[in-house]
Parts: structure tokens; C-alpha cells; sequence
């Protein structure tokens, strides 16, 4: 299997997985740009869409490509798409080609937010998070509460460590620049950075990343580690056990300049 970061709008990316024959992509809020790697691969059928949640940018490709290549979409049952679906939830399996995509529930940035995660035989598992968890951060909080963002992370953060996370959005800087705010003296974080921010000045793409880098430098999942809540704490009295210390590392984020 061959992953590709398809970029879209400013800083959406369009994930697509295919062998020689089949692909199937997630989250395609521009078709276009989905039609345009079609016609340029025409040996490869789409044939599947998966959906994390129902925002415009991660579903507005979805009339236009089922109309012309009449694939399969799955997204959450909570949500509703643009066009009809089938509905996933929380431990359902979608067989694609051999290859089991397992639903996880993570509410949070949306009420009905599902992640795909797969097992590849002789490859590294792939997860495709959506706007949950990104590199060195995670969504915002629209309709989901801080416990429940705080759940929907530990569980990823418990999947195997050589997990490729693929989230819908290269915010990889930006976070980044945040997260070494918040935690200054991780290593880990800065060198990261400066392996980031080569990549982007060569107009290379940051994703996908280790799980187990996420779980070095990403301070979204390291909010109950001494150096994160220190911090955290510093700045707000209230942050006083773990989903209170989330929640103001969250809203710090989102007034972060």
C-alpha cells in the first residue's frame, strides 16, 4: 500500500491509500483535487471514502466524487453529511481489500467524531485522526468538552507507538511553536522543531508522524507530565486536576500568539 498526502485549500491535506488497482481517501472537501490524481493514475479505482466528521472542508468533495466513481462512504452515524453514509461507530471493522479499518469514537473537536486506525501487514499502522490530534497539537473544541478531548486522546495515545498519524492539517509549526512555549526545555520538542522546519522550507509535507514522536513533544498528550502541568498550572489556579489542567492548556492555546 502507497500513502499520499493530497494537499487541499490552504492547509488541509486529503489522505489517499492505494495498491495497484484500489484506493480509498478520507475526509475530501475538494474533489478536484481527488478527480485530478484520478485521471493522472487511470489504472487506480476509487472505490471508498472514509469520513471523520462532518465539517465543510472534510466533505464537500463528496457529492461530485460519488456521483463519478460511485465509491462507498463510511463516516460516524452521530453526524450528518452531506449525502447519505454508511454510518460507523466505536469497534466497527470496514474490510478494504483485506486491509480492517477499526472506528474509534473521539468526541471532541465534533460531537460524533470517529479516527480510523489500521494494521498493515509488514507496514507500520496508519491512523487517520481528522481534526482530533494533530502533530504537536490538537482541535479545537466545538462542540465536544475538555473530558471528553482529554479521553478521545488517551486513546489514540494508546495505540502502538509505531503508528503513522495522518491528521487532516498541516498546522505542524504553528503547534509547534506553542507546544515549546508551554514546554521549553524538552529536546525532543526543539529538535522536532528544526526537523519541521527544514521540511517546510523545502515545501515538504510533515505528516505523517510517529505516534511515539507524538507522544515525546506533543503537549496535548503529555498535559498530566510534570513540566506541561507546571506550567499550565503557573498560569491558571483553576487547573487543578486533569481535566482542568487540559482544559487551560487548551484555552492557552487558543489565545496563543
Amino acid at each position: 500500500m502507497k500513502l499520499i498526502p493530497l494537499p487541499a485549500f490552504t492547509d488541509n491535506y486529503i489522505w489517499l491509500l492505494h495498491d495497484d488497482h484500489h484506493a480509498l481517501v478520507v475526509d475530501p472537501g475538494d474533489s478536484a483535487v481527488v478527480l485530478t490524481w484520478l485521471a493522472e493514475n487511470p489504472a487506480i479505482k476509487l472505490d471508498t471514502i472514509l469520513v471523520t466528521h462532518h465539517h465543510a472542508d472534510h466533505t464537500s468533495g463528496l457529492i461530485e466524487l460519488t456521483e463519478k466513481t460511485q465509491a462507498q462512504v463510511h463516516g460516524p452515524t452521530m453526524e450528518i453529511m452531506p449525502r447519505p453514509v454508511h454510518g460507523v461507530q466505536d469497534g466497527d471493522e470496514i474490510d478494504w481489500h483485506g486491509l480492517r479499518l477499526q472506528v474509534i469514537d473521539v468526541p471532541g473537536h465534533t460531537a460524533g467524531h470517529i479516527a480510523f486506525w489500521t494494521q498493515q501487514a509488514n507496514q507500520a499502522p496508519l491512523l487517520f485522526c481528522g481534526d482530533t490530534l494533530f502533530s504537536g497539537g490538537c482541535g479545537r473544541l466545538f462542540e465536544g468538552t475538555p473530558a471528553q478531548m482529554l479521553k478521545s486522546l488517551d486513546r489514540l495515545a494508546g495505540l502502538p507507538g509505531n503508528t503513522l498519524v495522518c491528521p487532516a492539517h498541516e498546522y505542524t509549526l504553528s503547534n509547534l511553536k506553542f507546544a515549546l512555549a508551554v514546554d521549553p526545555d524538552n529536546a525532543a520538542l526543539q529538535t522536532y522543531f528544526d526537523t519541521c522546519t527544514q521540511k517546510r522550507q523545502k515545501g515538504l509535507p510533515t505528516l505523517p508522524v510517529s505516534l511515539s514522536t507524538e507522544l515525546a513533544i506533543n503537549p496535548f498528550l503529555r498535559s498530566r507530565s510534570r513540566p506541561v502541568a507546571t506550567a499550565v498550572q503557573q498560569r491558571q489556579a483553576w487547573a487543578v486536576d486533569d481535566v482542568s489542567t487540559f482544559a487551560a492548556l487548551r484555552a492557552w492555546k487558543n489565545e496563543f500568539k
